[in-house]
């Protein structure tokens, strides 16, 4: 049955992503786009996952403002974890490589999203830039995990620089998203899983700092996400 209950998940995502790709065609690159399609994608992927997934801390998302947001990634399943909790405006920056992956390679391209080619990491730095001025050029947020590949539940990875990177050129907050370690519904035990939780931080302020400071940006988010993820390891109090 988990296997049933995966296998149908996935399937809705292509089937989705078919149905949004006529959204994107009417209007190319619109960044609401992503927000519609991935609300769609998430809420349709639990609830045929029978995943629960209780949110804390939404209310410091900011929705009125340009931020980047980071998160940890551990599985595909981040997907259906996340993809509804976008704010308004928001792109993701992802793998060049999604872009073969039938229907939802072409929406996320359509949606305004950004691919970058890591083996080219100068490449990769002209996007970041790009995208920064587009945040405040055009008031866009941007999704990023930072850790650049899946933990698969492991601990929490060093992060890369390109997400900070961006937030101080823009001068917007880094807001974190942390999700509780958990079990991709391929690879975890039989049975229904145990709810995931997720908890929203308050944002950092980036205004007035400068590449100089963004060691000690990187080790403030990554020690903060660190703490927030064992604490939400641990089962709720009653």
């Amino acid at each position: 049955m988990r296997y049933i209950r995966a296998l149908l998940a996935w399937v809705s995502v292509p089937v989705i992503c078919l149905l949004g790709l006529l959204l994107c065609l009417a209007r190319p690159f619109n960044p609401e786009n992503t927000r519609i399609i991935g609300w769609a994608v998430a809420r349709t992927g639990r609830f045929l996952l029978g995943l629960e997934r209780p949110l804390e801390g939404y209310e410091y998302m900011p929705t009125d403002r340009p931020t980047v947001i980071i998160a940890n990634h551990q599985h595909n399943d981040d997907l259906f974890l996340m993809a509804d909790m976008l704010p308004p405006r928001t792109v993701a920056i992802g793998k060049a490589s999604l872009r073969w992956i039938p229907f939802f390679g072409q929406v996320f391209w359509l949606g305004g999203n950004v691919l970058i080619n890591r083996s080219r990491s100068t490449r990769a730095v002209a996007v970041i830039q790009t995208a920064a001025a587009a945040m405040t050029r055009e008031r866009k947020s941007l999704w990023i995990f930072p850790e650049g590949t899946r933990s698969h539940g492991k601990d929490l990875q060093p992060f890369k620089k390109g997400a900070f990177h961006a937030a101080v050129a823009a001068g917007v907050p880094v807001t974190m998203v942390c999700a509780a370690p958990y079990q991709s519904e391929t690879d975890g035990p039989l049975g229904r899983r145990r709810p995931v939780r997720l908890r929203v931080l308050p944002p950092i302020e980036t205004a007035n700092l400068t590449p100089d400071d963004i060691p000690d940006l990187m080790t403030r988010c990554h020690n903060q996400m660190r703490e927030a993820i064992g604490e939400l390891s641990e089962p709720p109090a009653d």
